[in-house]
């Protein structure tokens, strides 16, 4: 796949059909890769696929200008499917290059297993449903539902469902949303007190970097509310009562537009579990108003829709 995306998106480069391509390259830290966005052929060899291509690329389309390549999986294209029904993208001005993703692997779930710190690692490799990693000359064996993002073991569609090139067949879905939504589990099973304790003590850690709003697709506001001071909605100071706020009028906005890619809990450097709030409004949409995100570029975005007998409905 990865010899076929270089010679693709230099073909599209130099027919003149692309500005540019959004994709991933090595990352400076061991076993990671990092967006590329670029617009010279001579950075076309750096394009990398590996089972360590984290991040949902979409997020750049926004603020990318002209007519972009773009390396999409799954959720990303869905992602890319979402921003075109909200207009902040236009098709005809992206080629999507769609990968079959059999899930990423999360290094920290690794480190764990492994006992070691990543830069101890000799190498990872995954064959099939098996992760395999070296620590110094001894091999060590785990199951992939171990090891891949939770996420990715959830995930409906690992195969992009729009897309203008696709590298490879596609992978046919597995999801196992009983050990992808354990986190979610838990927190439902707790009582009301115990659960309003629980976020408090996780938000109370919050330090408001806003680096989930930041790697969100969803979140698209040229001006988000947390800036407002006519009213001022939150405090800049981040106790954990604005965090908290910030938090579900956050989940509240992507209702509709998120994707599950899990961009949000991956990138908080204090490690709150924001998936579990987000992958709830996800199993609401889809609950109340059968809707799943990113499946029909043609259909409205969830809250532009409106039925009478659906608001009827709810009322009652």
């Amino acid at each position: 796949m990865e010899q076929r995306l270089r010679s693709e998106v230099k073909a599209l480069l130099e027919q003149g059909k692309i500005d540019r391509v959004i994709g991933f390259e090595p990352g400076s830290l061991k076993f990671t890769t990092t967006p590329l966005i670029t617009s010279d052929g001579g950075d076309v060899d750096h394009l990398v696929i590996n089972p360590f291509i984290v991040n949902n690329l979409s997020v750049y389309l926004t603020g990318t200008s002209g007519r972009v390549g773009i390396v999409a999986k799954g959720c990303d294209s869905r992602s890319i499917v979402s921003l075109i029904q909200d207009n902040k993208v236009l098709r005809e001005n992206v080629v999507i290059i769609g990968i079959p993703c059999s899930g990423v692997i999360d290094l920290t779930k690794v480190e764990r297993l492994a006992g070691k710190d990543r830069d101890e690692l000799d190498d990872i490799v995954r064959q099939g449903d098996k992760i395999t990693v070296t620590v110094g000359g001894e091999r060590k064996e785990f199951p992939a539902s171990e090891v891949l993002f939770d996420n990715c073991l959830g995930c409906e569609f690992p195969t992009p469902r729009e897309y203008d090139i696709l590298l490879d067949e596609p992978v046919t879905p597995t999801p196992d949303k009983a050990i992808s939504e354990q986190k979610l589990d838990s927190l439902r099973e707790m009582p009301p007190e115990q659960r309003w304790q629980f976020w408090k003590e996780e938000f109370s850690r919050c330090i408001r970097c806003y680096a989930c709003r930041n790697v969100c697709p969803a979140c698209f506001c040229e001006r988000c509310f947390v800036e407002e001071s006519e009213p001022q909605w939150v405090l800049p100071v981040p106790r954990w009562q604005d965090n908290l706020i910030f938090q579900v009028i956050r989940s509240i906005h992507v209702a509709g537009r998120c994707t599950d890619c899990g961009e949000c809990e991956r990138a908080c450097p204090v490690n709150i579990p924001l998936r579990s709030l987000t992958r709830e409004m996800c199993n609401l949409a889809e609950e109340l108003f059968n809707y799943k995100v990113g499946i029909d570029k043609e259909a409205p975005p969830l809250f532009v829709a409106y039925e009478l007998e659906e608001a009827e409905d709810l009322i009652r």
